[in-house]
């Protein structure tokens, strides 16, 4: 059997996740052209078309979607192979590749970073940062063995260790009227200046949150967009804004004249999991959640006082 070159297949599954030749190809920094030379090159070697197209859209066929299903696999196990033969020499035999939502919380970042097995004393690992949505789709497409994700919806192909639950956070003018309350709710922010995070930054949590206020009858008189909780500061002191923020983005600039408040809905909680393919074959992937599971009871177990012995 004549297996295609990786550069056919890698275009194949980027297109399959854009859906739209133009943003693939800027993704796969080829040109267009190139990119359907590409597809038509993998359809002939397969003999099976893989994607409809037309001027308008790009749909994968049913022959599409699995043979893009086990391509992600395949490139999954040829770059961990990869990864792992390059670690060999620095001393690491054992490798995780992580991704975290930048809007996680540090400290659950740091409790992993914590997480020791013996049976893999040489593990090393990889970090890197994103989006919760695109580090959920990583891990899903096999580049990343583990994501850190904040406010990502219940994935088929994920399985998720809960770490915590936290509620949004409204930073105000310390002087608002609001801040006199120890929380606040949606029907009290009916009409005041809005400051969110743009949806690509988390596209479940921002749609949850415009229907519930929607469902609640609340509407802001302005509505700005922020992708980091700093950029809130100017629209919160000048414009009297109300930003929502996660617990960590919002300590981060509660001084100089801005305080924050939990809001009270609780069908608005921003959760954090730790999410695995359902289907991992990596043992060191499920002994490290399994640890990290550990890890995290054994620190909100509360510690058991001493008791004062007499002499």
């Amino acid at each position: 059997m004549l297996l295609p070159e990786m550069r056919l297949v890698q275009s194949s599954i980027v297109l399959a996740e854009e859906l739209h030749f133009s943003r693939a190809a800027v993704r796969l920094r080829v040109d267009q052209s190139t990119l359907t030379k590409r597809i038509l090159e993998l359809e002939g070697l397969l003999d099976v078309r893989l994607f409809e197209r037309n001027h308008q859209m790009v749909e994968l066929t049913d022959a599409g979607a699995k043979f893009v299903e086990h391509a992600r696999k395949g490139v999954a196990h040829i770059e961990d192979a990869v990864t792992a033969a390059r670690a060999v020499p620095r001393g690491a035999e054992n490798v995780l590749n992580i991704g975290r939502s930048a809007y996680a919380d540090p400290w659950l970042a740091s409790v992993i970073r914590s997480v020791h097995l013996p049976l893999y004393p040489g593990i090393r690992i990889n970090w890197s940062s994103s989006y919760s949505h695109e580090v959920a789709r990583d891990v899903v497409g096999g580049t990343l063995d583990l994501g850190l994700t904040t406010g990502v919806p219940e994935i088929r192909n994920l399985t998720c260790l809960k770490l915590a639950e936290h509620p949004f956070y409204i930073a105000m003018l310390s002087r608002d009227p609001l801040a006199a309350n120890r929380e606040v709710r949606l029907a009290e922010l009916q009409s005041r200046t809005w400051v969110m995070f743009s949806r690509q930054v988390s596209p479940y949590m921002y749609d949850a949150i415009m229907s519930e206020a929607k469902k609640a009858g609340v509407a802001p008189s302005d509505l700005h967009h922020v992708t980091g909780a700093v950029e809130a500061v100017p629209l919160i002191l000048e414009c009297g804004g109300l930003a929502f923020l996660t617990r960590t983005g919002a300590w981060r600039i509660a001084r100089d004249g801005i305080t924050m408040r939990p809001l009270a809905e609780k069908n608005l909680k921003l959760v954090t999991h730790l999410a695995a393919r359902a289907d991992t074959k990596s043992r060191l992937v499920r002994e490290f959640v399994k640890a990290t599971a550990r890890k995290l009871e054994s620190l909100r177990r509360p510690t058991q006082p001493r008791l004062p012995l007499s002499a």
